[in-house]
């Protein structure tokens, strides 16, 4: 069962009317991880889906409408992690083996996708990104082990973190799709500081390993007209070009993110000042 919904695009001078209802109407995804479902938001920020797949029994992936396409992935790249049990996705009579946080990037014009379990009472758990593709390239796995690791932050300025670079170049050729996974060390809460923008790409960030009773504030908007929504696990947010991506919740956590737009630079952004946010 495939359920979707689509947002339209909002422009920064309409979201500082927002109240908090409409800020989470508008870029909240809240709906995920709904077992025995493929749940997806079809964003018309550079037309990204993000959704989720957790399949108590075989769940097939279908195209929806707004795609307009005989399948899927007839026009589209996508970008699968794992935050559940073990499980896998076939693709083409293929079938790719996800432990958790395990990531499996999927090329274009491939007409079959079947995400399975290995077992229903611990189900896996897929997080999936999609963006339009102009070409295909190779479907590819990548363990967490395999992922491109960098040291960030401090426990000094609270986001001592590493950043698993899992989906992206030099690792698995895409064609604008990135993903990624950043996990805060005990003591950091603080993600994505200094903030930044970047005008050319789009963004959605998927908070996960959020304790029981603990939440993350993520914070949006331009530099100088900052909102925020409070993000609760497994729930996903909308992040616009113009738009600072940025969070602190009140224990460590983890995050994925992925993006996708005009180009392919990850240093590709326009660093804000912290002194400089409004």
């Amino acid at each position: 069962m495939t359920n979707y919904s689509s947002r339209y695009a909002s422009s920064p001078q309409a979201v500082k009317k927002y109240d908090t209802a409409q800020l989470r109407a508008e870029f909240l995804i809240d709906n995920l991880m709904e077992e025995g479902k493929i749940t997806l938001t079809y964003s018309h920020y550079d037309r990204y889906i993000a959704g989720s797949a957790v399949p108590l029994s075989p769940l097939t992936l279908d195209t929806i409408d707004p795609l307009k396409s005989s399948y899927f992935l007839e026009r589209r790249e996508m970008g699968i992690i794992n935050v559940g049990g073990n499980g896998s996705v076939v693709v083409e009579g293929t079938s790719y083996e996800l432990g958790f946080k395990d990531a499996l990037y999927i090329g274009s014009g491939n007409a079959e996708v079947i995400f399975k379990s290995d077992d229903a009472k611990n189900p896996a758990k897929f997080y999936i990104n999609s963006a339009p593709a102009h070409k295909n390239y190779p479907t590819k796995k990548v363990g967490l082990a395999e992922a491109n690791k960098l040291q960030l932050g401090t426990m000094e300025t609270a986001n001592h973190r590493t950043v698993n670079q899992m989906i992206i170049g030099g690792i698995v050729t895409t064609c604008q799709l990135q993903m990624g996974m950043t996990e805060l060390k005990p003591g950091s809460v603080w993600n994505t500081m200094p903030a930044h923008v970047h005008d050319r790409r789009m963004e959605v960030y998927f908070y996960m390993d959020i304790p029981e009773n603990q939440a993350v504030c993520h914070f949006m908007g331009e530099p100088q007209e900052t909102r925020h929504i409070w993000m609760n696990n497994h729930q996903a947010v909308i992040s616009p070009p113009w738009s600072i991506h940025s969070g602190a919740g009140t224990s460590n956590y983890t995050f994925i993110w992925g993006m996708a737009g005009e180009n392919l630079d990850y240093a590709d952004m326009d660093v804000c000042k912290i002194t400089e946010l409004r």
